[in-house]
């Protein structure tokens, strides 16, 4: 098993660097060799991960969940999956948090998770995980500092549609204009981030529905 305890000051405020660290396309550009994929319909998404460990170059596949508090600015992330060839699986757990730091206008990140590995590769893995932790843990603080001292990204715009072709029949066609692969990713986690609010408040609204009921059947 492979622990990880990180604290990580950034010389930002709490809110910006919530904000950059509660988003997954930011967080996988913050990291070397990781990559997201799509998501699905419960909220989790898939990602991958490539990793050198001396010699050898792995590259795990996982589906992973992110649960976050807002108003507590803390988050839970659990991932599982395997290398590329299935030779090793794994499942990893890690929780974070965004607080105050110890000067006007900055913050410390804290982190905590474990990896469990299994398989052929999981004694070589865990025998240079310190390492490794520790080059991707500065190489992750290095590009998080950078990205929260970035102005924070305007609100998606619509989609710019390019003016209407002509047909051989006269009548014209509108011809949109692709998103980039960014303005996707925000997209698509601003649609997660109002789903689960909408599953929270189904929540909220069920439970009151059924205090009621059990109240006018006394």
């Amino acid at each position: 098993m492979i622990s990880i305890t990180e604290e990580i000051v950034v010389p930002s405020p709490p809110e910006r660097v919530w904000e950059v660290i509660s988003d997954p396309s930011a967080v996988v550009s913050c990291i070397g060799g990781a990559e997201l994929g799509p998501s699905h319909d419960d909220g989790s998404f898939d990602g991958t991960l490539a990793i050198r460990f001396g010699g050898l170059r792995v590259k795990f596949a996982a589906r992973v969940s992110l649960d976050l508090d807002e108003t507590a600015r803390e988050g839970r992330l659990t991932a599982r999956g395997a290398d590329g060839q299935g030779a090793t699986r794994f499942s990893a757990g890690a929780t974070f948090r965004v607080v105050e730091g110890d000067t006007p206008g900055a913050s410390r990140v804290f982190c905590d998770g474990e990896i469990k590995l299994n398989g052929k590769l999981a004694k070589l893995i865990e025998s240079g995980a310190g390492m490794v932790v520790s080059r991707m843990t500065k190489e992750f603080t290095d590009q998080l500092v950078q990205k929260c001292a970035a102005a924070p990204a305007e609100p998606l715009a619509a989609t710019p549609v390019e003016p209407a072709a002509a047909t051989s029949d006269g009548t014209r066609t509108a011809q949109p204009r692709s998103a980039g692969l960014f303005a996707r990713l925000r997209a698509w986690w601003a649609d997660q981030r109002a789903r689960r609010a909408g599953r929270t408040t189904q929540r909220r609204e069920g439970k009151s529905a059924e205090a009621l009921d059990q109240g006018g059947r006394r």
